[in-house]
């Protein structure tokens, strides 16, 4: 699995170009991207409001284009570089997926799945806060413009 920095920045930085994807379509900017052995094999963003569909999360879009490239549903020799803290309904998902790695940039204290106990996987390896800043204004500039 991916573990040193250089990797992390340049996926995550991956998964910030589909959070850009989201924003073009008024969507809440948030990308993600499944690392398999150094190379990218699904990328996704939200597309709830293009859906209409509130469980069209990145994550969600993600793992299941994922499990489609890998032909089976264990995610537990991937990475998923996501920027925002996947809320409840995805970190379960994670959960079924089993998933090996969750990195992800900013955190969501109103809606994030650290305020909940024992969501993920248990073998889950979780790395937070990188490209935190990037990732965090991309939506606080978002939701600034709604309002």
């Amino acid at each position: 699995m991916e573990n040193n920095l250089i990797n992390h920045n340049r996926f995550m930085g991956e998964a910030i170009k589909e959070a850009q994807k989201a924003l073009e379509k008024d969507e809440v900017p948030v990308g993600a991207v499944v690392v398999c052995n150094g190379q990218v094999i699904a990328r996704a963003h939200n597309l709830t409001e293009t859906l209409n569909d509130p469980t069209a999360h990145a994550e969600m879009q993600v793992i299941t284009s994922a499990a489609a490239y890998l032909g089976g549903k264990y995610l537990n020799q991937c990475t998923l570089y996501v920027t925002l803290e996947p809320c409840v309904m995805c970190a379960g998902a994670l959960n079924w997926a089993q998933l090996g790695t969750l990195v992800f940039g900013a955190s969501d204290p109103k809606r994030g799945y650290t305020l909940h106990e024992n969501l993920l996987h248990p073998k889950t390896l979780i790395i937070s806060g990188i490209q935190k800043e990037e990732a965090q204004s991309k939506l606080t500039n978002f939701f600034k413009s709604k309002r």
